[in-house]
């Protein structure tokens, strides 16, 4: 928002409180006098205390630009002008509402012939508080905008900084995936395994596509993700062959969960890494998914070694220093806080389970 924009804002802020804070001042002077004035003079009064209400609107007007230039000051130059510009103030205003409570009675105050003490009768009980009143509320006003806009102000550079942490990890793990793989590509081409090589660079092209496409604070539903994980799924085929055996089983209902995207790939990697590669018959990657009253549960297993010496889910946390494993658990944190589990159990059948439970959010 341009300052220009900031300043017509704050201009019409001020007028409506001016008029709202004015009318109110008029209000309880019509009350007061209907408690202790005849009912004859009440209009009368109103009348009068409603045209004071136009100067004295002005007045502080004007008041405000003063202030508005001596704000960069000191708080004792703030205080000795608010003090001697509201008595400025009154000083004026309080001969103009003496002059005016007299027409509605059929009387013209002469002003040349009247005497100080007439002018400036009630000037210290009457319009002098009145003014302090008023610079008192505006400083506090003022105060109040100066504090939202810094809240602003801070939950931008939160919400940036959010941001910028999200990008962080994705681009942290788009060079691992591609390492990993390219150097897969690079066995294959050293073993003259050539049409193998093309068909994995292919399918390479379309999944970094797919991932370049997608800003890591997206979110889609679990049904693409999985489609997303399939790519990934058909590189390392390429390499794996019939040693990596899919199996999949998701709920109708949790396939319309909303997830973060590349959420699957780091924790399939993480079982191809530590249970497929280190087996020479290859192994099983079982991918489940559902939904327990308002929480998605979805699981990545393998029937790798699993976890040695793996006493509590806790100590699962040491093992999630690599950087694809890191890079979920540091995202989890960044979009759910602490409304998320991330956890490490070996399966009573042998291999490791990797458990993501999130909020249950459909599309």
């Amino acid at each position: 928002m341009s300052s220009n924009t900031l300043d017509l804002i704050r201009s019409k802020q001020f007028w409506v409180f001016q008029l709202l804070g004015w009318s109110t001042w008029v209000l309880m002077l019509v009350l007061r006098d209907i408690i202790f004035v005849p009912p004859e003079y009440i209009f009368s009064r109103a009348l009068v205390a409603s045209v004071s209400a136009v100067p004295a609107m002005l007045l502080t007007a004007g008041l405000r630009t003063i202030y508005k230039l001596v704000w960069e000051r000191g708080f004792i130059v703030r205080v000795l002008v608010t003090w001697f510009g509201s008595f400025g103030v009154a000083l004026i205003w309080q001969p103009i509402r003496n002059y005016i409570s007299f027409i509605p009675f059929g009387e013209v105050l002469s002003l040349r012939d009247a005497s100080a003490a007439v002018l400036f009768d009630n000037l210290t009980v009457s319009s002098f508080p009145m003014i302090l009143l008023w610079s008192g509320l505006y400083f506090i006003f003022k105060y109040y905008q100066l504090f939202q806009a810094e809240k602003e102000k801070s939950l931008r550079s939160e919400s940036l900084a959010h941001e910028a942490q999200l990008l962080m990890l994705r681009y942290q793990l788009n060079p691992h995936f591609l390492f990993n793989t390219l150097n897969a590509i690079s066995t294959l081409v050293l073993s003259s395994a050539n049409d193998r090589a093309n068909e994995m660079l292919t399918k390479l092209s379309k999944f970094l596509r797919y991932s370049l496409d997608h800003s890591p604070l997206d979110r889609v539903s679990l049904a693409h993700e999985l489609e997303t994980s399939k790519l990934y799924l058909d590189i390392e085929k390429v390499r794996f062959a019939e040693r990596l055996v899919l199996d999949i089983d998701i709920e109708t209902k949790a396939e319309l969960a909303m997830v973060p995207t590349m959420l699957l790939q780091p924790l399939i990697e993480n079982s191809i890494k530590y249970a497929i590669s280190q087996s020479e018959s290859g192994g099983i990657i079982r991918i489940s998914a559902q939904v327990r009253e308002v929480t998605l549960v979805l699981q990545v297993a393998d029937d790798g070694p699993g976890l040695p010496m793996l006493d509590d889910e806790s100590d699962g946390l040491a093992f999630s220093a690599g950087v694809g494993i890191s890079n979920i658990r540091n995202r989890l944190q960044e979009i759910y806080s602490d409304k998320h589990k991330l956890i490490f159990s070996n399966a009573d059948s042998g291999g490791l389970i990797v458990t993501v439970e999130i909020p249950y959010d459909r599309q």
